[in-house]
């Protein structure tokens, strides 16, 4: 993957690791709607452009927990009613669209392939099932696995470790559409393809690439 920087291009990647909710399963807008309907609830009304300028790409309980200033039981909670009314509008595996089930499938003829998300396992791994996408799927490393969310880079590096084959992070390519999981695979030393199927441009900044969808037309140009 060549570098926007200049930089001499790197070997093709050995792994492929994607972050979920946004990148394999484009339900941004929909988280989004939910933590809306959830926060004007509470009393707390949340605006889209809030979400996405504050918020989007953070772990469950950053999200709720700073916007409602809330801890604990009610915290706990209110991410679970979060993950319920989730998997009641995604768990049928239609906020993944056919061309990245097809990217998926052909990545994962070719390198192992990994999701790391600040999403839990309990939401993640229906909709993966429901989208055909679990086969090809070598390891998940969801929220419940760390200790530290995006955008601390925990979650890749156990990823890489768990993928083991004495990879090593820069020969893990990682597909993130948020500044949050930008940083945490950059820091976790991945090469990273920002997606603009989320923020703007600009706040992908760190990212190696930048890349409209995940297709197989952009992974074949990527591992070949």
């Amino acid at each position: 993957m060549a570098s926007r920087s200049g930089e001499q291009e790197a070997g093709a990647p050995r792994a492929v690791a994607f972050d979920f909710n946004g990148t394999l399963s484009l339900d941004e807008p929909l988280l989004c709607s939910i933590y809306r309907e959830m926060f004007a609830g509470q009393g707390r009304p949340l605006t889209e452009a809030e979400y996405f300028a504050q918020l989007a790409g953070h772990t469950e309980e950053t999200i709720i927990g700073t916007w409602l200033e809330v801890e604990g039981d009610e915290l706990a909670a209110l991410v679970e009613q979060r993950v319920a009314r989730y998997l009641e509008r995604a768990g049928d595996g239609s906020t993944v669209p056919d061309a990245v089930r097809e990217a998926v499938a052909y990545a994962a003829e070719r390198v192992p392939v990994a999701v790391v998300s600040g999403a839990f396992r309990r939401e993640i791994e229906p909709v993966l099932a429901a989208a055909g996408l679990a086969p090809h799927i070598r390891v998940v490393v969801a929220a419940d696995d760390v200790a530290e969310g995006k955008p601390h880079p925990e979650g890749y590096e156990r990823a890489v470790a768990l993928l083991g084959g004495g990879l090593r992070p820069g020969d893990v390519v990682a597909f993130e559409d948020t500044e949050a999981g930008v940083a945490a695979a950059k820091d976790a030393g991945l090469r990273c393809v920002g997606l603009l199927s989320t923020l703007a441009p600009e706040r992908l900044a760190r990212a190696d690439e930048l890349a409209e969808r995940v297709d197989v037309a952009f992974l074949r140009g990527l591992l070949g």
